[in-house]
């Protein structure tokens, strides 16, 4: 019996470890280099681009299938908040209208964490030369297989204390 315990005992001090040879996936590498942060920045800069074109596919080729826009404002009925597909933003692009929709950004910051990214930037909005609105944009980018992609974007809107 002493010899069956030795022999266990050693069958088992010898084994290869099983459970942390399992849970020891590798590491995903962290992404947050210059050159990361200003791939993620470029996004947001095609995306106004094709905006002042007016070239929604552009725009569009921007996005995840399934992005969403959603503004949050304060107005006399206190604050909303309105969530929407950004198919119906792509289809406001690709309208032609009389002004050249001209969103200006300013003070961007730019947080990464691997294949997740977010935008923080003011903007102010001009139709054409003449001003509309500024407030926040944010964006939420994440990795693809196809690059960097918009998942969402937030924005507030006012038209007081804006920067011009």
């Amino acid at each position: 019996m002493r010899q069956l315990l030795r022999t266990a005992l050693v069958a088992l001090l010898l084994a290869p470890p099983v459970a942390a040879a399992q849970s020891a996936a590798p590491a995903a590498a962290p992404r947050d280099t210059v050159a990361d942060r200003q791939a993620v920045l470029a996004v947001v800069t095609k995306l106004f681009d094709a905006m002042r074109k007016g070239d929604s596919a552009a725009a569009g080729a921007l996005f995840i299938p399934k992005a969403q826009l959603t503004t949050a404002v304060v107005g006399p009925n206190g604050p909303r908040v309105i969530v929407e597909e950004i198919a119906s933003f792509l289809k406001a692009i690709g309208t032609p209208h009389p002004e050249v929709w001209d969103e200006r950004i300013r003070n961007p910051i730019v947080h990464l964490d691997g294949p997740l990214g977010v935008v923080w930037v003011d903007y102010s909005f001009y139709a054409g030369e003449k001003f509309s609105h500024c407030g926040i944009d944010v964006f939420q980018i994440a990795l693809t297989t196809d690059g960097w992609k918009i998942v969402s974007i937030a924005d507030t809107r006012r038209r007081t204390g804006c920067v011009q």
